[in-house]
């Protein structure tokens, strides 16, 4: 049995997690209700992808107490079932028009959801053909992003797996979940100053080519969108009715394919402070779990990398991918009771041992 005193430093990490993600998540709801109010604006959008999160974050604390490995193993499958069910990635895409950046995008992001739930199931898994197994199954999720069409997928569903290889060895998880959230911090930067043209001219036209002039010309339309309202936005839904490039482009979404630039547009830096929060709130509540630095590190170069595929596409516009990222932040953030008892039982075993030794 595990010592009263960590079970109860466990449990009120666990609490403080939580309180705070009521808070991010209740927060977002609030406000996408108050940019929207006196406008011609739709938010129920941005709504189901926060109940999305809130609601996958509870399956994965439950799952994830319950049975660590099954609950992330069968999460792994499912997010590769659903990359793979659709022609364009996901449930629910416009089958009638040209395939979007914005749903390629999405199809990479189940995946790289696929291989980080593969990576904390083989970080919490004990037999070796297991674990190895498991990151077999990771290596064939990032195998498979190329023949959906999403070689960025596969780049950022192998890094997730080298990441995980890396945390074996790891022993601190505060340097490498800092490292993570600079990475995404510096992708954030780096599109707004492409909005912005602030960049070098090298490097602008180098990254104008592997963006597409039409989706710079979309996030230039929303940084334009931000200077008319900074505080509300100009409401949930409202950036394809008043951005002309998305009227313009044909098969168009109506969406700037960048979540950060999108809520910034509709919902303002108020907007664009929440979303950030939920994601340091996501990171946070890594940083205090329970669960091993593997399956810490893994679950968080997942969701980095999913918030940089959010960054450049229109990932979030999706709510299995909304709901993964949070049913992979609860899986890794549970306390694994079975584990836990299995740990102590062998330290207590192993410090038995030691005294009937030295007795």
């Amino acid at each position: 049995m595990a010592a009263p005193d960590s079970r109860s430093a466990a449990r009120e990490r666990g609490g403080a997690t939580d309180v705070v993600g009521v808070v991010v998540l209740s927060g977002c709801a609030v406000w996408s209700l108050i940019s929207a109010a006196g406008r011609e604006a739709r938010p129920e959008g941005a709504l189901l992808a926060v109940f999305a999160v809130a609601a996958g974050y509870a399956c994965g604390r439950i799952c994830g107490t319950l049975l660590p490995v099954a609950a992330a193993s069968a999460a792994a499958l499912a997010a590769l079932g659903l990359a793979i069910a659709s022609r364009q990635g996901v449930p629910g895409a416009n089958v009638g028009a040209a395939t979007q950046a914005g749903h390629t995008g999405a199809a990479a992001a189940l995946l790289v959801l696929a291989a980080g739930a593969a990576c904390c199931a083989a970080a919490a898994a004990r037999p070796p053909v297991l674990r190895l197994g498991l990151r077999m199954l990771a290596l064939a999720v990032a195998c498979a992003a190329p023949a959906l069409g999403s070689v960025v997928g596969f780049a950022a569903a192998l890094g997730v797996l080298l990441c995980s290889l890396a945390a074996v060895r790891m022993r601190r998880r505060t340097v490498a979940l800092g490292g993570l959230a600079l990475v995404a911090g510096l992708v954030v930067a780096t599109s707004w100053g492409v909005a912005e043209d602030a960049l070098p001219d090298g490097l602008t036209v180098s990254l104008e080519g592997q963006l597409t002039q039409n989706r710079v010309a979309l996030w230039q339309d929303a940084i334009a969108l931000v200077q008319e309202d900074p505080i509300r936005g100009v409401g949930p839904d409202r950036f394809g009715k008043l951005s002309s490039t998305a009227q313009q482009s044909i098969g168009s979404d109506g969406k700037p394919h960048s979540a950060w630039l999108q809520q910034a547009a509709e919902q303002g830096v108020v907007g664009v402070a929440l979303l950030g929060a939920a994601f340091g709130w996501m990171l946070y509540g890594l940083l205090r779990s329970p669960r091993s630095t593997p399956v810490v590190v893994s679950a968080g170069a997942a969701l980095t990398a999913l918030a940089l595929l959010a960054s450049v596409g229109n990932a979030l516009s999706f709510a299995p991918v909304t709901a993964g990222a949070g049913l992979l932040a609860g899986l890794a953030t549970a306390r694994a009771a079975a584990e836990d008892e299995v740990g102590a039982g062998t330290q207590a075993a192993r410090r038995t041992a030691a005294d009937s030794r030295a007795t």
